[in-house]
């Protein structure tokens, strides 16, 4: 465990040195705000709630939605696994003495951690002056922690996963397109309850609900019934993560020694 806080540790102390790029991401990250906060102001213009959300609530979900997006999305790091595999280097990361794939998810999330802070901050300044005080509890605090946790848990879990099937195709990238497309529309973008009933438990279903939905939701409507059923759904959907990017890793590994890596 020590050597994992140590390398939690080290790629925290490393980010810290180029918090000057994030302040492009958050260029980018007010920009699409702009568009979105016009878009469903528009959307609001003759009513005041659609589908159980207010004006206030919907802005809120989009703002934190956006923020996470934001904070644990690590492109660099995705590529740098699939780079790392198509161009045999894995071979020297596996002989380590660590696990590479908890290697990874401490070295991703240290990646992220500084980035998030900052996007917390963020979100929390942009929402106070533009939308206004969201109603929120000290005693939410360590229900909507525990939710954020274990969203960037499974977000950085499934995006490894998807960089180690390098070890079978020429280039993952595609996959990670068709995931970030699905997170943004279907979770970011527009919550589960306006889609219709029909495809609504459907969309339930898809890794966007732990990831984007089910924090925002906590945040905006807290209750802890939502916050259990939320649970509930992201440690499931870690457990089955974990046993998925674990199985790639070991079959992937294989093939490496097979091939004489």
């Amino acid at each position: 465990m020590k050597k994992y806080l140590h390398i939690y540790k080290v790629t925290i102390l490393d980010n810290i040195q180029y918090v000057s790029n994030i302040v492009l991401r958050i260029l980018s990250f007010a920009i699409i705000i702009f568009v979105l906060f016009n878009l469903w102001k528009y959307m609001y213009s003759d009513q005041e709630t659609i589908n159980g959300y207010s004006k206030s609530q919907i802005l809120w979900y989009v703002l934190i939605t956006e923020g996470i997006w934001f904070g644990v999305r690590n492109k660099n790091f995705t590529n740098e696994i699939s780079d790392s595999i198509k161009s045999g280097n894995i071979a020297y990361s596996i002989n380590k003495p660590y696990n590479y794939v908890s290697y990874l998810i401490v070295k991703n999330l240290g990646d992220i951690t500084i980035k998030s802070l900052v996007f917390v901050l963020v979100v929390s300044t942009i929402g106070t002056i533009f939308i206004g005080r969201l109603k929120f509890t000290i005693l939410q605090i360590p229900f909507v922690l525990i939710a954020l946790i274990f969203s960037a848990l499974i977000f950085s879990i499934i995006d490894i996963s998807i960089s180690l099937i390098s070890f079978w195709i020429e280039d993952a990238m595609p996959f990670h397109w068709v995931f970030d497309k699905l997170v943004l529309i279907f979770g970011t973008i527009i919550p589960i309850e306006m889609f219709p009933n029909s495809i609504k438990t459907i969309f339930s279903f898809f890794p966007t609900y732990p990831i984007m939905y089910g924090p925002a939701k906590i945040i905006i409507d807290f209750n802890f019934n939502i916050f259990c059923k939320i649970f509930l759904v992201q440690g499931i959907y870690l457990i089955c993560t974990i046993i998925i990017m674990n199985l790639l890793y070991k079959e992937g590994v294989k093939k490496v020694n097979v091939n004489g890596g």
